[in-house]
């Protein structure tokens, strides 16, 4: 079974998604628009739809390098 964690702030398309955390970790980095929304966990958990997930919390946007 996949781990899930739901995302918190940054953009407005991402924000409150659940996703899977591959590999689990401290950190999630999600390609977005030409760069990566980078989010870091807290120590919240949320109970979902799809179960109890961890959240985590929109640190920085880095850009592709090209």
């Amino acid at each position: 079974m996949a781990v899930l964690g739901r995302l918190e702030g940054g953009p407005e398309d991402l924000r409150d998604q659940i996703v899977p955390i591959v590999p689990p970790g401290d950190e999630i980095k999600m390609p977005y628009r030409g760069g990566y929304e980078h989010y870091k966990v807290t120590t919240r958990h949320e109970d979902t739809e799809k179960g109890r997930v961890t959240v985590f919390s929109w640190w920085e946007r880095t850009e592709i390098a090209e």
